[in-house]
């Protein structure tokens, strides 16, 4: 059989390609079905993260910013750890983004502050001197989609069996339980803000743009 394969060259090289097909998806398959499963104390977001991640995509913030932290030292030492694909199990979509004007963000939760992107969003050169970022002082105005947050998080708990309301992992639960637990993480996160009207409007039950904006920042880490 062999002597044969060898005097025909073409279905010597079918052959060939065949094994080591085979050979490469035993050993491919396995490693990337174990790297996309989420990582060891990973959770859904909760719904104020959500709507901060919403804002995120709505005022193309993945323009500048990629969510995608290299296997580089010079990445590594300045943005930290390498960005694992079991981070991204629950998230849709990917924002890993394919550009950096600004920074990578993947881990800016390890190292910025609440107050810090409160200066930040309302006039970047006050903490970044040679900032090319606009303001976006709308944020602070503008009141959260937590509406359509909760219902984002309710399909794909649905449809992709994503682990909301699980023993130690983020609750969900009914659309009034979820308001009331979106008010709860903007009142900590206000908290820690300086702007009057911000705070005034999440103690009269209101969430601006800008805590839900600063919720989904602080949970990137």
């Amino acid at each position: 059989m062999f002597h044969w394969l060898e005097k025909n060259p073409f279905f010597f090289a079918v052959g060939v390609f065949i094994v080591i097909a085979f050979a490469g998806l035993i050993e491919i398959l396995p490693n990337f079905a174990e790297a996309s499963r989420p990582v060891v104390g990973l959770k859904p977001r909760t719904v104020l993260e959500l709507a901060g991640k919403n804002i995120y995509m709505k005022d193309q913030c993945i323009a500048c910013h990629s969510q995608l932290i290299r296997p580089f030292k010079s990445e590594t030492d300045r943005y930290g750890q390498v960005s694992l694909s079991g981070e991204y199990a629950y998230d849709r979509p990917f924002l890993w983004g394919s550009k950096r004007t600004g920074p990578d963000l993947h881990r800016v939760g390890n190292y910025r502050t609440t107050d810090w992107h409160e200066n930040h969003m309302w006039d970047p050169t006050s903490v970044v001197p040679q900032s090319i970022m606009p303001a976006y002082k709308h944020m602070f105005t503008n009141i959260a989609d937590i509406e359509t947050a909760y219902a984002e998080a309710v399909t794909v708990k649905k449809v992709f069996n994503t682990p909301y309301d699980q023993p130690n992992g983020t609750k969900l639960g009914t659309w009034e339980e979820a308001q009331k637990a979106a008010l709860e993480e903007a009142k900590k996160i206000t908290a820690d803000m300086k702007n009057k009207d911000v705070k005034d409007a999440v103690a009269n039950g209101q969430i601006p743009e800008i805590v839900a904006m600063i919720a989904y920042l602080n949970a990137l880490k």
